[in-house]
């Protein structure tokens, strides 16, 4: 059996970096895929839902050009087309890890489901495909796939979701979204803004329910207004198909839909791996248990991504990268620990939070000051018509240090990355409250927000 140093399980986006890191160091390294190369955010997450995105944002932006003293004549949505455009950069991408890596004898890509067998004399028996390898280390880097929920029904139903919405070419006209969370807001504007009708279901009593509520609740209204339906508290009991689409039965009542997109959460694809055959612990939920160098209780195995639970995340995943290669290269002085994530919701505005919220924060028992300004009043939303959303920070109020902050606006996602550097830095929140900003511009509002929490 031909021996690597490091055998990866699985190609997602801490594979990649590692890979080169390790190949660089003068180790053999090989990742096994049994499908794609690029893990969810290229094959069906980030890249493609991000691109799509944008092809619904340029629909809506041009639907209300006549706030800018425009008129076009009719904006016609070709769905086939936008999908089409949407899975040509996710091929962009593929096709570039497949020419980086493919062919090549360190790292090598092995196709095929790999699966662990056991201990070895030489660290761990893997069998990939119909081959077997042996290995001094494995990382795991599985990923994660749709959650379905038992809902009595749903098996009988060729639903929508994360994993297979690129290759659903017909557009629903009546859909229901199952579950409130990132996947399900994001997924439920470019419907909508593609022109169907459709509606949100939540479980829970709100959307959205880790933020503050002043922020999911501000959010809905937002996607409320274009017409995006929201019932919260909503049990599905039954799904039941017919001729002309879907019959959803939820809390007592009968609705007909054309078919439904299930994004009530991720499950950690570690079900068919082997795990059991070394004895790698597992939480309830299924994700492996790792400490903060990322290693399982078997040594010698480690496991990134979205598989060893937390915050699920491109971004967490790239720098569980950089704390594999400082555990295996360096002096291990990366952990996870201690990790200041900032993340963003794509709609339109966008949601970015990094941090504690409001509420987490007031419950630390801390001398708390809270910030906010709201984006209406900040001069390039108004010249660039984004006057939607607010930015909110939680601040310290004795050691001026930024705890959390929310941002609902235009280019939230990049705006939230001074207030997570703060925090990286532990910097006094006065720095930014009083140097100059460039005007107009939307971190005016950042500014200004650090400003009212005097």
């Amino acid at each position: 059996m031909r021996h690597f140093d490091v055998l990866i399980i699985g190609a997602g986006q801490a594979a990649f970096p590692l890979t080169d890191a390790l190949v660089e160091a003068g180790r053999t390294v090989a990742i096994a895929e049994r499908k794609h190369l690029g893990g969810s955010c290229v094959n069906f997450g980030c890249t493609p839902t991000k691109a799509a995105l944008a092809s619904a944002l340029l629909a809506h932006d041009a639907r209300r050009a006549g706030e800018f003293g425009l008129h076009f004549a009719g904006v016609e949505v070709h769905y086939t087309a936008v999908l089409a455009q949407a899975r040509g950069i996710r091929e962009e991408s593929r096709e570039g890890l497949q020419d980086a890596y493919g062919g090549r004898e360190n790292p090598k890509i092995l196709g095929g489901h790999a699966r662990i067998r056991g201990h070895h004399e030489k660290g761990f028996w893997v069998g990939v495909g119909t081959e077997d390898f042996t290995a001094e280390k494995v990382v795991l880097d599985t990923g994660s796939r749709t959650y379905l929920p038992e809902v009595p029904g749903l098996d009988e139903v060729e639903c929508i979701h994360a994993g297979n919405w690129l290759d659903r070419q017909d557009l629903p006209q009546r859909l229901v979204v199952l579950g409130g969370g990132v996947i399900a807001l994001e997924m439920s504007q470019f419907y909508r803004r593609m022109g169907a009708d459709v509606t949100v279901f939540e479980a829970g009593p709100r959307i959205l329910s880790h933020e503050d509520e002043d922020v999911s609740s501000a959010l809905v209204k937002q996607l409320q207004q274009e017409k995006i339906r929201f019932e919260t508290n909503a049990k599905v009991e039954q799904l039941d198909v017919h001729a002309d689409g879907l019959r959803v039965s939820w809390n007592g009542k009968v609705e007909e839909f054309d078919n439904i997109f299930v994004a009530a959460g991720r499950t950690p694809n570690t079900h068919d791996v082997g795990l059991d055959t070394v004895g790698v612990e597992l939480d309830s939920k299924g994700f492996v248990q790792v400490n903060s160098h990322l290693e399982t209780n078997v040594p010698g195995i480690y496991a990134v991504g979205d598989i060893r639970g937390g915050l699920q995340f491109t971004h967490t995943s790239w720098d569980d990268f950089r704390v594999m290669r400082s555990t295996l290269l360096g002096d291990g002085s990366k952990v996870t620990t201690g990790r200041v994530v900032p993340y963003a919701v794509f709609t339109d505005p966008e949601l970015a939070r990094v941090g504690l919220s409001e509420a987490e924060a007031r419950q630390t028992g801390k001398n708390i000051k809270v910030g906010r300004f709201d984006m209406t009043h900040n001069g390039l939303a108004r010249e660039r018509r984004k006057r939607a959303g607010f930015v909110k920070v939680v601040l310290d109020g004795d050691t001026n240090r930024v705890l959390g902050a929310a941002i609902l606006a235009a280019d939230a996602a990049e705006m939230i990355h001074l207030l997570a550097t703060m925090m990286v830095l532990d910097a006094d929140y006065r720095i930014v409250r009083d140097a100059i900003v460039t005007h107009p511009s939307y971190m005016e509002a950042v500014q200004s927000a650090l400003e009212a929490a005097r």
